[in-house]
């Protein structure tokens, strides 16, 4: 069986570089200094590079607006489990805004976030959701209209790796909700479905955004399963090359925010870092949300969007795995489902 590429290897390769959103690079305390600006650090996961590039010019309007204050803020991208390792090993972050909650937990277990972040903000602090979608080429050569159709001789798939994507995470879940309904409570043969899937993946790279670098810009691959905000954003560069496809379920994909209490007490960040976050409900930032192809929170801006989203979409979501950390446990841990299936 093939091995995990050497992307993988990245998982314990230095933090990600910090691209700057706000501002210059130059990296101050975060306390207010001579100049009256103040600076954070969000780290987060590989797909929301051009959403919070937009959102941080509108977070800092609003920032200088209410408070008379200049904010910079300074952001950090990867693979969402590879971003929580490095926030628990030092990476300082004011707020994390990672691919899902078992990535936050880790950040929490590390000492660095406080227990119940996850009530702090609305929708268990899930400002914007997602699913996951097939990308293929334009025609669709191989004929792919759902799960079933990925598992067949001859068809490669892109995804990122669980291990270290957690967009992957989403990805895996969502194809075992197919072939659970498939194949009822039939373990075995939903683990058979998986075996061919993983099987017919060609490349695992270590994040979404370059699984999607690999699909679409190495031509790799007859599918990518993709991050829907990742798939329309390809679409939107390359209208004439790629067309999504949409399976019969997938699954609510609610990526999470937070606080990491331990660092904006220490600098004296929590209130910037707290709106920075509360923000992304506004009204303005669900907007933005939505031009950027993540679905809203909010159901009536959400409903705004009802021709580019099928938001009739058979959506299974995490608690049907019986939360994150069930979910984690028996599929993506040391010697887990995935593991097992992967290597033999």
């Amino acid at each position: 069986m093939k091995k995990i590429i050497s992307s993988v290897l990245a998982f314990t390769l230095a933090a990600a570089v910090l691209l700057t959103a706000c501002g210059s690079s130059d990296r101050s305390d975060g306390k207010n200094n001579d100049s009256g600006k103040v600076t954070i650090t969000n780290v987060s996961y590989d797909p929301t590079r051009e959403l919070y590039a937009a959102y941080n010019e509108i977070f800092a309007k609003h920032w200088k607006e209410t408070k008379g204050q200049d904010v910079e803020i300074t952001q950090s991208h990867g693979g969402s489990g590879k971003q929580a390792l490095e926030v628990a090993n030092g990476l300082e972050a004011d707020v994390v805004t990672l691919a899902l909650e078992y990535d936050v937990n880790a950040v929490r277990d590390a000492g660095l976030i406080e227990d119940g972040w996850v009530k702090e903000f609305d929708k268990d602090s899930s400002p914007y959701t997602s699913t996951i979608v097939f990308l293929v080429r334009k025609g669709n050569p191989k004929d792919i209209h759902d799960w079933d159709d990925i598992v067949k001789d001859g068809v490669g798939i892109i995804t990122p790796n669980p291990k270290t994507s957690g967009g992957a995470r989403w990805n895996y879940l969502a194809a075992w909700a197919f072939a659970q309904k498939q194949y009822g409570n039939d373990e075995e043969q939903i683990k058979d479905f998986m075996k061919k899937l993983f099987a017919n993946v060609l490349v695992l790279d270590s994040g979404a955004r370059g699984a999607t670098t690999t699909f679409v810009e190495n031509g790799q691959g007859d599918v990518l399963l993709a991050w829907e905000n990742e798939a329309f954003l390809s679409i939107q560069d390359h209208p004439d090359e790629y067309e999504i496809i949409t399976p019969s379920i997938s699954i609510l994909a609610q990526p999470s925010v937070a606080i990491v209490d331990s660092v904006v007490d220490e600098r004296g960040t929590r209130e910037v870092a707290t709106e920075y976050l509360n923000y992304l409900y506004s009204d303005e930032a669900q907007r933005l949300a939505g031009q950027n192809f993540y679905r809203p929170s909010n159901p009536d801006i959400l409903n705004e969007f009802a021709d580019t989203f099928d938001l009739n979409l058979d959506l299974v979501t995490i608690d049907d795995f019986g939360g994150w950390d069930e979910a984690q446990q028996k599929h993506f841990s040391d010697g887990g489902i995935f593991d097992q299936i992967y290597e033999e």
